[in-house]
């Protein structure tokens, strides 16, 4: 249905809001309430009523709801105290009193030629197709599809099509390839929800338009006892298992490319790929990538985030001495980007190591602010927390960083800062089964060996110790007594000291 009133108009198939031919951003819950008054302006719309529309029966806040009021007032030019459009009807309500024609809406045509769109690649949320034969939960498919939308969007290195404009597929049997064309995008994710008693299942899939291949695709099966927490926790699993698969899309995209041809994106794709093989080599390799990516393109942030944070993981752990310039390069990446979380996360390791702990928790939490599904994030978070002695906080967040990414080239790192979490509560078994897990995933990763060779020696397996650190010594040769105590960021003393007498036991000068 399309309604207008003044110079304003409302298409309910497209879900888009203007002023003549200028088109109106507006969230999605600001244009429900919109609607929903606009077609219940014959009678006062109550605050239950909103709810039951807007939020589908959930609990929000006075503050919460009382926003959404006014970023709905302010998107028709009725802010202020005139009300000539949305009327407050005291201890009652709101109603619509504006002059409203309405008529159906026209069916959308060939999508005009969009605007170029950013160096980065482009990707669309189509609606879930609600498989349950019951019009009730379109609500729940919708939240899925939206949520997913939401969460992909703080991933600021992917263009994301707004919810507005992927929606008006909903309903409609559309080849893929149409839909790459008239939204201007790559990659697609398209999906499923079915209800049945008290479980729920839901299928998702990422599709690579443009090779007509499927990347990835997997099934989530959940008793529904707390539908909405369910609906949180698969959007989180959905965001997380997709976003390294569209950097391993990119990567391999990218190595197709002649070396001459490529531009700085490719070059961070690149850099990213072994990056995350968690190597000194493969870091090194990386650095020299990300730099060539800089003298390309000398304003592109996620070079420098990303640089950044190699030179704080190759310095933590021993493979080079962090550079002079890191802080200067991961605030060069928020410069370029202030809400990319990982220039946050960037900072916040640069400034972990040197010790400036909690300007470290700050920048971490603004990573996760801005990607709460951001595991690498959560990890580091939890480790900064163990560092000044919070040993529970960094246990959960490292717990949170593995749920998050199970899959995730890191986990070994993820399991290393849990096990020297536990360790720090002294919990040595604990910590001794987590280091041998981030071990068995990665032989070569250094931290999860640094706790294997102190846990077993605070317990007394002495042998088992010298075992460790041998091990240790082949992945990081110059470790020391002295190294140890000059580069990691432990703030108290006696926390330290206690690391250092373990060491000492197995055999560490």
């Amino acid at each position: 249905m399309l309604y207008t009133f003044g110079p304003y108009a409302i298409d309910t198939d497209t879900r888009e809001l203007k002023r003549g031919a200028k088109l109106i951003a507006i969230e999605p819950q600001v244009f429900d309430l919109l609607v929903c008054l606009i077609e219940n302006r014959d009678r006062v719309v109550s605050k239950n009523d909103l709810l039951a529309s807007v939020w589908k029966g959930r609990i929000v806040s006075e503050s919460t709801l009382t926003s959404r009021i006014n970023a709905a007032r302010k998107a028709i030019g009725d802010s202020g105290n005139q009300q000539k459009l949305i009327r407050t009807v005291a201890r009652k309500g709101l109603r619509f009193i504006g002059t409203v024609r309405e008529e159906p809406a026209t069916a959308p045509g060939p999508a005009p030629q969009l605007l170029p769109l950013p160096d980065r690649p482009a990707i669309a949320v189509l609606p879930f197709t609600n498989m349950s034969g019951d019009p009730e939960q379109e609500y729940f498919s919708d939240g899925i599809s939206e949520d997913i939308i939401t969460a992909l969007s703080k991933l600021r290195w992917f263009f994301v099509i707004a919810r507005n404009s992927s929606f008006i597929y909903k309903g409609k049997s559309v080849h893929l390839k149409r839909v790459a064309d008239e939204l201007g995008v790559r990659y697609v994710i398209e999906g499923s929800v079915r209800k049945g008693g008290d479980r729920v299942r839901i299928t998702a899939q990422l599709n690579d338009v443009v090779t007509g291949g499927h990347i990835w695709a997997e099934r989530y099966d959940r008793s529904l006892a707390d539908v909405f927490a369910v609906q949180d926790e698969i959007t989180e699993a959905i965001v997380a298992a997709i976003e390294p698969q569209l950097y391993a899309a990119e990567n391999f995209r990218a190595q197709r490319k002649p070396p001459d041809s490529m531009d700085a994106w490719d070059l961070v794709m690149r850099a990213l790929s072994h990056y995350w093989r968690v190597t000194k080599q493969d870091n090194m390799v990386a650095q020299a990538l990300l730099e060539k990516a800089i003298s390309i393109d000398p304003n592109y942030g996620p070079a420098y985030g990303l640089l950044a944070a190699s030179n704080m993981f190759t310095a933590h752990l021993g493979w080079a001495a962090l550079p002079a310039n890191a802080e200067q390069l991961a605030l060069a990446a928020i410069c370029a980007d202030r809400e990319d979380p990982w220039a946050h996360c960037a900072l916040g390791s640069v400034y972990l190591l040197t010790r400036r702990h909690e300007d470290a928790l700050a920048e971490y939490e603004l990573a996760l602010r801005l990607n709460p599904n951001f595991a690498m994030a959560q990890a580091y978070y939890g480790l900064t927390w163990t560092y000044i002695g919070r040993w529970q906080e960094g246990v959960e967040a490292a717990t949170r960083a593995l749920r998050l990414s199970p899959r995730d080239p890191f986990s070994a790192v993820y399991y290393g800062i849990y096990s020297y979490s536990q360790f720090v509560g002294r919990n040595y078994e604990e910590a001794i089964k987590a280091a041998r897990e981030g071990t068995r995933q990665r032989g070569d990763f250094v931290g999860a060996h640094r706790v294997l060779t102190a846990a077993t020696a605070m317990t007394g397996q002495i042998d088992a110790a010298q075992a460790a650190l041998q091990e240790l010594r082949r992945v990081q040769p110059s470790i020391s007594l002295g190294w140890l105590a000059a580069n990691l960021p432990i703030r108290d003393d006696s926390e330290r000291e206690h690391y250092l007498q373990a060491f000492r036991k197995a055999g560490l000068t």
